[in-house]
């Protein structure tokens, strides 16, 4: 784990003071120079990071809808002669793209969230709170106008959210499929080491993304080497 990190470090580190710059004070122009580039820095990455949010969401859709049809195909097909073998196999293959969608989007949502709460620190002293005053529409004065917000008024809903609602209801629609797609439960049947070994190793590819795919949050300390060149 990395050191502990208080509002003073913060404070220290990016130059926040409580006073204005003044005309002949260096000290204090500089102060507001590294805010401003440190906010606008934050701002940047903050929609770079959202863009790529969308760009991750697409690659997995893409994925899970080519799992989907190619599970709806084998199951309609009549002259598929493995076709439990290969629902099995998607079933495995749509459980580890919907769960793997699920942990990138709270991924996402992590760096997602650093860069605003950068912003809501460093933006009072060059923009004045603009991020963090959220500006809404009056109450309802009547039946009429509740029943029309509700209908086409705007909501406090996270988007990022509801697409991590969405990503775990696919999951388990998956574990369903994969249900669905089992042979018959029979305790006197030989055991099929070919379902034992996709279906754990489906499972432990999904701890994984827990355990291995975790941000490393210690120091890093660096090696490097230097060559020397020159012409003799």
């Amino acid at each position: 784990m990395g050191n502990e990190y208080t509002q003073n470090d913060y404070d220290r580190d990016f130059a926040i003071k409580p006073m204005k710059p003044q005309t002949g004070c260096p000290e204090a122009d500089k102060s507001n120079d590294r805010q401003k580039s440190a906010l606008e820095h934050a701002l940047d990455i903050r929609k770079f990071e959202i863009q790529l949010y969308w760009e991750r969401a697409k690659y997995f859709w893409a994925f899970i809808a080519a799992a989907f049809a190619g599970y709806a195909a084998i199951q309609a097909s009549s002259s598929i002669a493995d076709k439990t073998d290969l629902s099995v196999y998607m079933s495995c293959l749509g459980i580890v793209f919907s769960f793997g969608w699920y942990c990138v989007n709270r991924g996402s949502k992590q760096w997602q969230e650093n860069w605003e709460n950068h912003v809501d620190l460093l933006e009072d002293n060059v923009t004045g709170p603009l991020y963090k005053v959220v500006l809404t529409r009056p109450k309802p004065r009547n039946v009429r106008e509740w029943i029309r917000e509700q209908i086409t008024g705007p909501c406090f809903l996270s988007v990022s959210k509801i697409n991590q609602i969405i990503s775990l209801y696919v999951f388990f629609l998956w574990l369903w499929l994969l249900w669905r797609a089992l042979p018959e439960f029979d305790l006197k049947a030989a055991v099929d080491w070919g379902y034992v070994i996709i279906i754990g190793l489906t499972f432990l590819t999904c701890i994984g993304f827990f355990v291995f795919g975790r941000t490393h949050e210690g120091d890093y300390v660096h090696q490097a080497k230097r060559r020397e060149t020159r012409i003799g």
